[in-house]
């Protein structure tokens, strides 16, 4: 069973594509983006159909988002974990931030665990819409938010001073009214074309990130061929920085040991040359 996984392992070099794929396909949605399961909901839901029954999805939020809604969705993940006995960190903090990098790196996680389970056969009889309504857990309904803003205009059309508890003169409210329109126009152009300079900035961001990601994650993969030779595999050198890479737990380092691996190797050697009849 997959609970630890070093980063160096296969499951850090799935993409996001097919994280995406594998997860529409699953739950019968349709994600374009990993940041969109920042709220949790997604892994609550991943886990009910690997294990179904163990996830309570009546407290899992798919409408999640503020952080502290998100949080709650995490808190319902962790637990299931722990029923579970599954020794992973949640790193919520920077989860509920909506970083690609971080989000994707714990969907890696969790599609290589369900694939542990059951060979990653899905049960036929999950039905994941289901569990995700009214009976199951708080679904997104576009439809049914639209249905309850019409609602919302209907009374406060009938009821003016009801919709936000003000009172207010129709008439110079009509007047203001579309003063402030165009006002708001103006403003607008403004803040879309900031905006979407904001974003074309994060994406070049994002990209380099990504780029210096794979870079990293190919001289690392280089090290790990080199260690992985048959004639250096056994060397202490070699055994000391496999240690680093496959290390699983994320909250402890694993340079100390590797530190110990040399050192045993250098001691060893001086004791060696000191028993040596020839130094």
């Amino acid at each position: 069973m997959a609970t630890n996984i070093g980063m160096m392992d296969s499951a850090y070099f799935v993409g996001r594509n097919e994280i995406l794929s594998w997860i529409n396909a699953r739950l019968q949605l349709n994600l374009s983006r990993v940041e969109e399961a920042a709220s949790g909901a997604v892994q609550c839901q991943m886990m009910d159909m690997t294990h179904t029954g163990v996830v309570p999805m009546h407290k899992v939020n798919f409408d999640a988002k503020t952080e502290y809604d998100m949080i709650q969705n995490y808190k319902v993940l962790q637990e299931v974990f722990n029923k579970l006995k599954i020794d992973k960190h949640i790193e919520v903090n920077k989860l509920v931030k909506g970083r690609p990098l971080d989000n994707l790196e714990f969907l890696q996680w969790l599609k290589r665990y369900c694939d542990s389970i059951n060979g990653g056969i899905m049960n036929e009889n999950y039905n994941p819409v289901e569990r995700r309504s009214s009976k199951g857990g708080r679904e997104r309904n576009l439809k049914g938010s639209h249905k309850n803003s019409k609602s919302l205009q209907t009374n406060n059309s009938h009821n003016p001073g009801s919709g936000d508890g003000m009172s207010y003169n129709r008439i110079s409210g009509d007047k203001q009214g579309k003063t402030g329109t165009a006002a708001i126009g103006v403003n607008s152009s403004g803040e879309i074309q900031a905006l979407s300079k904001e974003i074309m900035d994060l994406k070049l961001s994002v990209d380099l990130l990504e780029k210096e990601r794979d870079f990293y994650f190919a001289k690392l993969r280089d090290i790990e061929i080199l260690c992985q030779t048959s004639e250096l595999e056994h060397l202490p050198m070699a055994v000391a920085i496999k240690k680093i890479l496959y290390a699983a737990d994320a909250k402890e380092s694993a340079l100390a040991g590797a530190q110990e691996i040399i050192c045993q190797s250098v001691n060893a050697g001086e004791t060696d040359v000191d028993n040596d009849p020839e130094y």
